[in-house]
């Protein structure tokens, strides 16, 4: 009896020891990074919705074995311990480059044509394309755009936006078939888009020296011979 209750005092003290180790690993904070589109506050709710009994050992554990998805505009995350009672969420967020509206949802899409989410609102720092027409779209194939031409030249400004880091609110074409692009209070007129890469590789700089001011860019003619662009 005597041996079999010092088994039990043993066991009962390794329990208790286990206990109060795990409970000093009590969910407190979570701290997210590398948020640009994705609602930060519904990452962090998500994430500690995972946490088993707010652990954080069992919430790392678990993100491991089997990561969180379906998250808007979130590819992957990586959570890491901070401390014992905080973590942190790294987001790799989805490459959206544009997007248009359908039956007023928004659908957004990668640099190759890809739809990647639809969001009743719109994200700011996504350009907003108008003047693409499409009857259908879904989640991880091509925009059918009936105008191939048009897509082919928006996927290419997209693209070059991406290259050069470019602030651009919108994208659209005229009735003349040619492209107008947006940025603040500023209306850049690109005309039919055959000077397309130099137009875009200058496009940095000139609005620069034009920050803070309304009026239209006139860049039709500027090409690698003729660089020269006016602002009214």
């Amino acid at each position: 009896m005597k041996k079999g209750y010092k088994i039990v005092i043993a066991l009962s003290v390794v329990i208790v020891g286990v206990l109060a180790f795990l409970n000093s690993y009590k969910l407190q904070e979570v701290k997210v990074s590398e948020c640009e589109y994705a609602d930060e506050d519904l990452i962090v709710a998500i994430v500690k919705d995972e946490a088993f009994a707010d652990n954080t050992l069992a919430l790392i554990l678990g993100y491991k074995l089997k990561p969180i998805e379906g998250i808007q505009f979130v590819d992957k995350m990586e959570i890491d311990f901070l401390s014992k009672n905080t973590v942190s969420v790294t987001v790799y967020e989805k490459a959206l480059a544009g997007c248009v509206e359908y039956m007023n949802s928004y659908i957004y899409f990668d640099k190759d044509g890809i739809v990647l989410e639809s969001s009743s609102e719109m994200v700011a720092g996504v350009p907003f394309i108008k003047g693409l027409e499409f009857d259908s779209w879904e989640v991880g194939k091509k925009l059918p755009i009936q105008d191939e031409r048009k897509f082919k030249a928006i996927l290419n400004v997209t693209q070059l936006i991406e290259k050069y880091q470019l602030d651009i609110d919108g994208i659209k074409f005229t009735a003349s078939n040619e492209l107008v692009l947006t940025h603040d209070k500023i209306t850049i007129e690109l005309g039919e888009g055959e000077y397309l890469e130099v137009q875009m590789m200058n496009l940095g700089s000139i609005l620069k020296g034009l920050e803070g001011k309304e009026g239209t860019l006139n860049m039709k003619d500027f090409d690698s011979e003729n660089a020269t662009a006016s602002f009214k």
